[in-house]
This record gives structure tokens, sequence and C-alpha cells, in this order.
């Protein structure tokens, strides 16, 4: 219910090689180590402002790497020595994941953590594995395991309750190469969504990075895992990723994700040069992203880019705050509403007006109960189909060519159960 409440969040990307005045190459980056770590200097961190800037734009919850590709720890870790300790930034004393916990607490955005294990260019780490063979690998690889479990542990008993822990490309199967974390997390976090391994996960990835999923998107799943080798066709893995099953037997909703910087054929999960006033995504383009994400189901991560200084920059810090406002314009207050569990609902305005957006929410602590509905106007006295449609779940939004009536309804035509309809609205907007 978390996750679904929280609508929108964001991931910050943070790393060592945004301060090497380079673009950012991922394969380099999980092959070649940095070769000075004293790179890291961000003079002007500002944890409050990264904070600030999300919780304008929409978001309810805020993750930040401790970890990536590097192996390098963005806290005071007495497991990993390659770390804020070894800096001379803030004389070694620095601690970024406990500035940006404090600064969620301060303004009423719920923590993440995002731990980067599969990759570890320092130690040599690809794809979970350690290099070399025999028991020299062995020894190392079991090492490895529990390296990983011990800076866990850290992450989950220093920062008080997570909203999550996002484990970066799984933490793989503790039964193979991976570290057995799942139940490290469910002893010391036992509300913290949890996303995933092997053999959990409490959300699924939508199927792209596009910040969009398909529709419709079921929260239902037939895993409890999303990452599953369940079926071999990797075509029907990836629809059920993107639309999920309506007859699933576990719960596993929807994440759509992308970068803010995504525009202009630019995909930046970290912060490169020369890209300030060109990556940015335009408005129009975030508020359709929204509308195919939040209003299909789906809870929607964008990723920003704290820059060297350790501050996000002016034009996406600017970007957030017109989202946040175009979203609250546009679907903060309805011409009308009602609520109510039967199979039909009217909306009745004052006069007649002009309408051309939608909104539902289920309670969906009952379950996705509707599984196909028709919205109808009332047009010279007459009743007249405008939309159809299947999944609900906690929000479906959607938008319709402008019609003039002062009487909307909903019809659900087959659904599990009585409908338990907490909000259905009309809007109406020219944006």
């Amino acid at each position: 219910m978390k996750w679904h409440q929280a609508e929108m969040g964001v991931v910050f990307h943070y790393d060592l090689h945004v301060f090497d005045g380079l673009v950012y190459g991922q394969g380099d980056n999980r092959i070649n180590p940095v070769e000075d770590y004293n790179i890291f200097n961000p003079e002007h961190l500002d944890t409050d402002q990264w904070i600030r800037s999300a919780k304008a734009g929409g978001a309810k919850f805020a993750v930040i790497t401790a970890t990536h590709e590097t192996g390098f720890g963005l806290w005071q870790s007495d497991v990993n020595p390659y770390c804020l300790k070894a800096v001379k930034w803030r004389d070694g004393k620095g601690d970024i994941v406990r500035d940006f916990v404090n600064s969620c607490r301060k303004y009423g955005v719920m923590p993440g953590i995002y731990v980067g294990i599969r990759w570890n260019s320092l130690l040599g780490i690809h794809n979970f594995k350690v290099e070399g063979s025999g028991e020299f690998a062995h020894n190392r690889q079991q090492w490895y395991k529990r390296f990983c479990e011990n800076m866990v542990t850290e992450l989950c008993t220093r920062y008080g309750e997570l909203f999550m822990i996002w484990f970066d490309g799984g933490a793989s199967d503790p039964n193979g190469l991976g570290p057995d974390v799942e139940p490290i997390v469910s002893k010391y976090q036992p509300n913290c969504l949890f996303y995933h391994n092997a053999n959990r996960a409490d959300l699924r990835w939508g199927g792209s990075e596009s910040g969009t999923v398909g529709y419709p998107c079921w929260s239902s799943f037939p895993y409890p895992f999303s990452h599953s080798n369940a079926t071999e066709d990797k075509n029907e893995h990836t629809r059920l990723l993107v639309h999920g099953d309506p007859n699933g037997k576990y719960w596993v909703p929807a994440m759509a994700d992308s970068p803010l910087r995504g525009y202009n054929g630019r995909h930046e999960w970290f912060w490169e040069p020369g890209d300030d006033d060109r990556a940015v995504y335009p408005l129009d383009d975030l508020m359709d992203m929204y509308e195919k994400s939040v209003g299909r189901n789906a809870t929607l991560m964008i990723g920003l880019t704290p820059n060297p200084d350790g501050v996000l920059p002016e034009g996406d810090v600017k970007r957030l705050q017109e989202w946040g406002n175009e979203i609250n314009r546009r679907f903060g207050t309805p011409l009308a509403k009602v609520s109510g569990e039967k199979k039909s609902l009217t909306i009745k305005l004052p006069e007649k007006q002009l309408v051309n957006y939608y909104m539902i929410q289920e309670d969906v602590t009952f379950g996705e109960r509707i599984r196909d509905y028709r919205i109808e106007a009332k047009v010279d006295g007459k009743w007249q189909t405008i939309c159809k449609g299947s999944s609900v779940g906690h929000k479906r939004i959607e938008s319709f060519k402008p019609v003039e009536t002062d009487a909307i309804r909903l019809v659900v035509n087959e659904c599990l159960d009585t409908p338990v309809v907490i909000n259905f609205s009309v809007y109406y907007s020219e944006g």
C-alpha cells in the first residue's frame, strides 16, 4: 500500500565518476577502477536542496545509491574501506547517506537505499562473479557474499526505518553467486520494500526505462519475484513485466522508471558534463509520462543527477517545480467526484461544461476487482460511451476528446466482486 500510495518517487545517482569530467560509460565503468578516489569533492553538498526539489516535483519517497558499480560507499562503512572514510573531503568524516536520510525526514519524504553489488570495478566483480578459478575464486566468492551481507546489515541498522532497499540488477540467488540479503532486510527493516533477488520482489520493473507502462497494467503477477526463469519465452516474460497478469497469484505491482535527463537522445542516470541545457525532458513529455505510469496503476521513479558541486543543476530544479505545479493544476481539483461500492457511479455537474479527463481509484486492499468498464457522458439527453477500459487498480487516469455534459457515469461491465471505488472524478484541462 505504501508503494501504491506514494505514486511518485526519485532515485539519486551519485558516484566517483561524476567528478572525472567524462561522459559516463557503463561498460567501461564496470571494468576500470577510478584511479584517484580523491576526485570526490562535492564542496557545496546540499541534500536538503535535493529533497526539496524532489518533493516539489511530487515525490513521496527518495532513494540514494549508497554504492554503485565502482564499489565506492557513500557512508561511513566499517565493512567497506573503499568509502567516504578514505577521501580527503570533510577529512574523511562525511556520510552522504546520513545527510540524505536526515533531509528526507526533515521534508517528510520516505528514504530508501540502493545497493549495487552486481558489479564492483575495484574488486573485479562481474555479474556477481569474482575473477579467477579453483579454490582461490571459491574462497573469494564466499568472502564477497559475506562482505555484501555485512554492508547491507550496516545500511539496515544505522538510518532508521527505510521505505525501500533496492538491489540494482538484483541480489542474485543466495544458493548461487549472490549473498543472502533478504533475511537481513526482513529482520532489521520488516516494513521495508525489497527489490529484489531470485526469491522475492515486492514490485516489478515495468519493462522499459521510458517512465511509462503499457495498458492494461495489472498489479497481480504469476510469480513472487519479477525476474523469474519460470518462462523461457522472453517475449512472454516482457509482456508480463509490462502488463502483469489479471489472474496472477502474487501482488507484484509495477514500477515505471526514467531519468529526468532523457531528452534529445540522452539517457542520463548520472550527471554528465555539457548537458545541463539540453537533456532535461520538456514539461509536456513529463506529463505524458505521468499519465502513462501513475495513470496506469504504476508507481513512477525519476532519476535525478547531483553534479560535482553536490547540488541538482538549476534547470533540473526548475523543471521539477514546473512538473509538480502542472500535476496539481491538472488533477488537484476535480470538477466533481463520487465514490461507492457498486457497479455504476454517476457524477452530476451543476451545469453543462467541458470535460476531458476522468480518474478512477479502487481500494486495492480488496484487490483489483474491476475487469472491464466504460465511461459514458450524457449528451443531448442520451448516454454516449466516450471511453472503455479494463485495469483500474490504485489509479486510472485517461484523457478523451472534450465533451460538453452535465453528467458522466462509470459503468462496470465485469468484476470479480462488488467494486470498491474510492474515487471517480472528472476534470477539464487545456494543457
